[in-house]
């Protein structure tokens, strides 16, 4: 049995896990999400941008073909509705697990101006607080967080482009505890910053490589998984030990597992650019991978592969 990780942490790779309907392809993956029953949704950037399968990968169904542009995040409520946010339409659904929207935050299709600092411009995620506040990183064309009421109204935002505490590099992914600390990562800083609820600056992880998605158990204490992008530049895209790889930290930041190898590798164990991740009740972890986009900085000059893999199951064995 092949393996990959460490300590407590140790997973056997699913492979050919996901049963695509013939002729069917993800093209590559923004996020992933399980509800309560264990079924997984796959947000993704082909032609059925939501599908969803069984625990044993059976295709159950699809929705939202025409509606999400470019998927990018995707977050599962304790109240069985699932947030996703496209940042190609600059916007923020709340939906029901088979797809009817029941809120929309943002304009879709009208951005914010660049770093103006209004939501949203190519917003990435969504996080909910214990009481049902809405977080949004936002993203790529501002460098801030947005917290809105559970109706859907602005509260406050804070951050700013810079290396600063409170300051963002590409605020790429967010989540919250059960404590209502609330987890950034901030992506081209390296670093994960942890804010309270009212965005006041408290800690920060910085023992990881362009940290991309983030998930976090329900509970108190709990242990955060942490997708790393890995090396993006030529002049260390060879170096070892960067990534792509998921690293899991418990609630101060230390590591206490980590999944991946030293290089980036379409190998069982290996990873292109881990980029959404979710764990179900049994421990088992599935990592989306936006592996078309980033195989052109990865491999300059390279055609692309039609067969780039963009998803995979992990089964926790201890």
């Amino acid at each position: 049995m092949v393996t990959t990780g460490s300590g407590e942490y140790v997973y056997e790779p699913v492979e050919n896990w996901a049963k695509l309907p013939p002729g069917w392809s993800f093209k590559e993956i923004g996020s992933v999400g399980v509800d309560r029953n264990d079924n997984v949704y796959v947000f993704n950037r082909g032609e059925h941008p939501m599908i969803v399968f069984d625990r044993d990968g059976n295709f159950l169904r699809s929705w939202g073909e025409g509606v999400y542009p470019r998927a990018h995040g995707l977050h599962m409520a304790p109240d069985d509705t699932i947030w996703l946010t496209d940042d190609g339409d600059h916007s923020v659904r709340q939906c029901t697990l088979d797809g009817k929207v029941l809120m929309t935050l943002g304009i879709p299709g009208k951005p914010a101006p660049y770093m103006s600092g209004e939501p949203f411009h190519r917003c990435t995620h969504t996080a909910l607080s214990p009481e049902g506040d809405i977080y949004v990183s936002d993203g790529y064309g501002n460098s801030r967080v947005h917290k809105f009421a559970p109706d859907g109204k602005l509260l406050f935002s804070w951050g700013g482009p810079g290396t600063d505490p409170g300051e963002f590099n590409i605020v790429h992914n967010i989540t919250c505890d059960g404590d209502g600390w609330v987890y950034v990562a901030d992506r081209e800083n390296h670093r994960v910053q942890v804010f309270d609820g009212k965005g006041r600056y408290q800690a920060q992880w910085n023992n990881l490589h362009r940290p991309c998605g983030l998930f976090m158990p329900p509970g108190k204490c709990p242990i955060c998984y942490i997708g790393e992008l890995g090396p993006g530049m030529p002049v260390n895209l060879n170096m070892p030990n960067l990534g792509p790889r998921i690293s899991i930290v418990d609630h101060t930041g230390k590591r206490i597992g980590r999944i991946g190898g030293l290089h980036s590798g379409s190998g069982p164990t290996e990873f292109m650019a881990p980029h959404g991740l979710t764990v179900d009740s049994h421990g088992d972890l599935y990592v989306g991978e936006v592996s078309w986009t980033n195989w052109p900085t990865t491999h300059p000059g390279v055609p692309r592969p039609d067969n780039l893999r963009s998803l995979h199951k992990f089964r926790r064995v201890r």
